[in-house]
Formats: structure tokens, C-alpha cells, sequence
């Protein structure tokens, strides 16, 4: 299946640009029709000098602070049950560990999300090398993906919504891949607090693209213990079961009767420790559900998350065909979050709406390629309530 079947169009959060750039530093908000104006201030400063600024939004009661490092979510704020605000996006509180970090906290991640094997791919018949920072494999886009980069960014109000445009372009061969890459993402809050992701681009010549935001959730407020109490579930019968190196092996399995089975809600601990062979493979949950819906003209309901203890639910809304959950295995208490706490095993989930991986070697699977003279645009909501 190529591009053109996949493609859809951005909604009005592409449109409406207000590109006046606020002074850094402490500035003020103004309020508009609908929420406060982004304010930007510096956050830090790269070693080449290069300073890095944080944006922050604020509408229909969500919070949300962007780094122009790396597109990366730094904060995430919304209300409990009783109204009380906590940050439920795990992260860092300084621009430095940003950089020296490996989880992805937060981050706009590219060219391509999630694993390709081997770092090889084949595209009419040329064979690519890749960027390998997995062990043999790629992941997130190699070694100095789109999460290491600095984006510009362009601030804008468009009636009652608040929000940032994201630009970086990425030259033909960065990381091995092929084509200059034109990239346009977009977050959105409107005034029912939904937040909003717009993902754009185009190449000059034939390639794979597969963007997603890697924001780590935990309900409860980030540095508050596991999300293994959390309730999730997902509109997917079946999944993507992969080999040791995480990589999908072809099949898509049945959920039914296997830890896998989130088509009714159920708290994420409950199988997550049944001694299940792809649980031990990769300690945890961190596979690609295959969504019933398959790709769709606009998003559509696939994955609900509610926190029991705050009320704090997160609906997430997507034309992607796949859904990559990943149980915070990997966080092993030696990272430290805003909140002074650290990050042990299952502190945090991933929800990232995508194609599958290791698309470029699976002919079954959903094509990732995207030709000069068409248009990469995807979409994903974020609905919070308590």
C-alpha cells in the first residue's frame, strides 16, 4: 500500500499562523479568545552555543511546555479529579540530560519511528544503510534522529486555539536515508484542553518516513510510582510479536486468550508478569498492537488510559494503523525527573501512534514510502478528562 492511501489531511490546527516570536526570558501572556499565547523563554545552551528555548501553552485546562530541542513534550499538566494539577509526562528539569539521555522522554521522533532491522532497508531495488544505535538494529530514526535536533519554531493563535509549528528539514543521507526530508509538525491545545498533533512532510526523492511523539505517561504524576494499577484499553485484536531484538517477525498474532488482550480494560499489571515468552523477550509490553481500524481518513478512538487513584483518563485519537505500547522496562532508577524522584521499571508507559515497525522489510505490512510529488500528514488527539 503506498503513501497516497494513507495520507490525510491536517485539520484546522494547520492553518492560522500567527508567527510573531515572543521575547525570551520570563515574558508575559497574553490571554486571547481561547487560552494564553505561547510564551517562550531560553531553557539551556548547547555546547556550540546554540540556545535552546521552552514554549508553553495553556488551554481548556491542560498545561504543556515544548523544548525546541529534540520537539520534546518537557511538562504535561492537566487536573485530577478534585482539580489538582500534576505533571504527568516523565522528564528532566535541564536541558543536559535531555542531551545525554537514551529514553526518548518526550521526544518528536524521526525519520523513523521504532526499529528497522539491521539498519538495512530496500526501496526500487537500492539497498540503504542505516544509522545502528540498537544494538544491530535502528531505532527512532539512529543515532542523532530528530530528537537530537534543534527545530524551529513559529508560535500561533487561530480563533479559540493555542499552539506551536515545528520546522526541521533533514538533508538526503542524514542517518542513511535517502531524500531531503521537509518536516512540519504541529501541536495544537483548543479550548476543551485536547491536545493535538499535525505530522507533514515531503522529500525530493523516494524514502520511508514514520513520525511519532514518545511521551512517557504516568497519570498519578510522574514520579509517583508505576502505572502497573493504570486501566488500558485498545480497539486492537492482534499484534505484532517480535524476535530478540525486538524486531516484528511478520506475524500478526490474535490478543485473545494471551497477556496481549487489552480489548476490555484491565489494569496493565495484572499479565504483565505471566512468564509470557514475548513479556520475557521484552520485559515487559513493548509491541505493536495492530489497530481494528486499520489507516482512516481522520483520527478515530483507539486507546483509552485511566489512572484509578487521581480519575485522570487519557483518550488517544489516530489514522495510524498501529499503536507501539511500551511499559517503561528499560528505566532502571538511575534517571532523576523534575520531581526529584527517580525513574524505576514501569514508572511510566508509551502510547505512539505510528506504522508498524520494521515496516521497509514487510511487505504485509502498511507502506511507509513516501515519493516526491506527495505528502506525508497524519494526526493524533490527546482527550483528557477526570
Amino acid at each position: 500500500m503506498e503513501l497516497n492511501r494513507r495520507t490525510v489531511m491536517a485539520g484546522a490546527a494547520a492553518a492560522g499562523l500567527a508567527a510573531t516570536t515572543l521575547g525570551t526570558g520570563s515574558a508575559q501572556a497574553a490571554t486571547g479568545p481561547g487560552g494564553r499565547k505561547p510564551v517562550k523563554e531560553v531553557f539551556g545552551t548547547l555546547a556550540d552555543g546554540t540556545k535552546v528555548y521552552r514554549w508553553s501553552l495553556e488551554n481548556g485546562g491542560t498545561r504543556l511546555k515544548v523544548l525546541s530541542y529534540g520537539g520534546i513534550v518537557q511538562s504535561l499538566e492537566i487536573p485530577d479529579r478534585h482539580g489538582r494539577y500534576a505533571n504527568v509526562s516523565l522528564g528532566y528539569d535541564n536541558l543536559a540530560a535531555y542531551v545525554a539521555g537514551t529514553t526518548f522522554f518526550g521526544a518528536t521522533i524521526g525519520r523513523y519511528g521504532n526499529r528497522i532491522a539491521g539498519g538495512r532497508f530496500t526501496l526500487d531495488g537500492k539497498q540503504y544503510q542505516l544509522s545502528v544505535n540498537d544494538g544491530v538494529n535502528s531505532l527512532h530514526g539512529g543515532a542523532k534522529g530528530f530528537n537530537t535536533k534543534v527545530w524551529d519554531v513559529e508560535p500561533f493563535t487561530s480563533g479559540s486555539d493555542v499552539g506551536l509549528h515545528l520546522y526541521y528539514t533533514s538533508v538526503d543521507g542524514e542517518m542513511g536515508y535517502p531524500g531531503t526530508l521537509k518536516t512540519k509538525v504541529t501541536f495544537t491545545l483548543n479550548r476543551h484542553g485536547d491536545w493535538r498533533i499535525d505530522y507533514e512532510a515531503t522529500t525530493d526523492r523516494p524514502t520511508v518516513v514514520n513520525l511519532t511523539n514518545h511521551t512517557y505517561y504516568n497519570l498519578a504524576g510522574e514520579g509517583s510510582g508505576t502505572i502497573y494499577d493504570h486501566e488500558l484499553w485498545l480497539a486492537a485484536r492482534r499484534y505484532t510479536p517480535t524476535d530478540p531484538g525486538l524486531i516484528p517477525t511478520g506475524e500478526q498474532a490474535k490478543v485473545a486468550g494471551t497477556p496481549f488482550d487489552f480489548s476490555r480494560p484491565k489494569p496493565i499489571g495484572r499479565d504483565i508478569r505471566t512468564g509470557h515468552p514475548q513479556l520475557v523477550t521484552a520485559k515487559g509490553y513493548d509491541h505493536n498492537f495492530v489497530l481494528d481500524k486499520g489507516v482512516t481518513a481522520r483520527p478515530e478512538h483507539m486507546a483509552t488510559l485511566r489512572d484509578p487513584g487521581s480519575g485522570r483518563t487519557l483518550k488517544i485519537f489516530t489514522d495510524q494503523p498501529g499503536v507501539q505500547f511500551y511499559s517503561g522496562n528499560f528505566l532502571d532508577g538511575t534517571l532523576v525527573g523534575p520531581s526529584g524522584r527517580t525513574y524505576r521499571q514501569g514508572d511510566g508507559l508509551c502510547l505512539e501512534t505510528q506504522h508498524f515497525p520494521d515496516s521497509p522489510n514487510h511487505a504485509s505490512f502498511p507502506s511507509t514510502v513516501l515519493r516526491p510529488g506527495q505528502t506525508y500528514r497524519t494526526s493524533t488527539i490527546h482527550r483528557f478528562s477526570a
